[in-house]
């Protein structure tokens, strides 16, 4: 559980917003290299390590990007407006200090915005959107601020560290999708298959799914794995009726998301994964819901179809600076993943 924490750690304290994985990608490919016969990074960024194998192949895929800002514009004064990266619930952004990623080094400075005590009534009952605020990072002047190595389009990440909760529960930003990149990178670890494997650090994925898309119609796989966060309730303010998901339950089993807008998952599939983990006494759960989807979407549209499924991590307060997840139920899915693999060739 210790190695599984730190490579956790490692991966959800680098920064990669989409189009800027390069760091998430590297630390992929050092842990996967002497598990995998080739890796290669396609044009548009995908990670693809290929275990050679025979029939049916089966594709592992974890995208490698974090929800995030950049740069739009610079005042003459020296505040930086931003654009959103991803699916951000405003009121998370503001008061939070940020780190703006330059080409030759890093930049700290904090989301600000007009002070409550300078607010009038009405603006105080009203959320804050993102395009009130602006970041400051102590600079006098526009010239100030590029002198800084910062121009339009620098991305730019929450700045958070890896903590440790009780019951072996951890807090951080980005485990959306890094618990998803740990999770498969530990399932390539402990699988012992006759089969092909294709494990994809997919990118873009929070801005459209797009490197799932063009991974899976290079690769065209006989069968598919996404793996990505699911939302975890038993907290104030979600009941039994918007999820069932619970942490310390074991991994989610997709049966639909997106009401059925994203993934309906193949029944062949399903069968596939639920009875890998009851063969195998691991616990699960089954989600359906009406909001979000992942990689699955785009993968099993590909081609002439791919059978897909998703496992997810289960995994309070997504899309926030402040995600938390269990790392009992990390260590389950990979578990899961690896074992399916392996037995694959029963059921495609």
């Amino acid at each position: 559980m210790t190695e599984m924490k730190e490579l956790l750690r490692k991966l959800a304290e680098a920064p990669g917003v989409p189009g800027y994985e390069d760091e998430i990608r590297a630390i992929v490919e050092a842990e996967i290299k002497q598990y995998a016969d080739e890796i290669k990074t396609d044009k548009l960024g995908n990670l693809i390590a290929t275990k050679h194998g025979k029939k049916p192949s089966v594709m592992i895929a974890a995208h490698l990007d974090e929800i995030g800002l950049m740069v739009k514009h610079i005042e003459d004064e020296g505040f930086i407006r931003f654009s959103t990266m991803g699916g951000w619930f405003d009121q998370t952004l503001l008061n939070q200090r940020v780190i703006l990623h330059t080409s030759g080094s890093t930049v700290f400075g904090v989301i600000g915005s007009k002070p409550p005590h300078k607010m009038k009534k009405e603006e105080r009952e009203k959320v804050v959107k993102f395009e009130d605020m602006f970041i400051d990072i102590g600079a006098r002047s526009k010239a100030e601020v590029e002198q800084a190595g910062i121009s339009i389009g620098t991305p730019v990440t929450i700045d958070r560290h890896l903590v440790a909760l009780k019951n072996e529960r951890v807090t951080c930003k980005a485990f959306d999708n890094r618990s998803g990149v740990a999770t498969m990178i530990e399932a390539l670890k402990r699988t012992n298959t006759e089969f092909e494997i294709y494990v994809v650090g997919t990118v873009q994925e929070e801005v459209g799914l797009k490197g799932a898309r063009t991974s899976a119609f290079e690769l065209n796989p006989d069968a598919a794995i996404a793996i990505d966060t699911d939302i975890a309730g038993g907290h104030p303010g979600i009941e039994k009726k918007d999820t069932t998901v619970e942490m310390e339950k074991g991994p989610v089993i997709t049966v639909s998301d997106a009401a059925g807008r994203g993934i309906i998952t193949p029944p062949s599939v399903l069968k596939w994964l639920k009875e890998t983990a009851s063969h195998h006494n691991i616990q699960y759960q089954l989600s359906v819901s009406e909001g979000g989807t992942t990689d699955a979407t785009a993968i099993i549209l590909t081609r002439s179809g791919i059978p897909t499924g998703v496992i997810g991590v289960p995994t309070r307060y997504i899309h926030s600076p402040v995600e938390l997840l269990s790392l009992k139920d990390l260590d389950k899915c990979a578990e899961l993943i690896a074992r399916a693999v392996e037995r694959v060739g029963d059921y495609f």
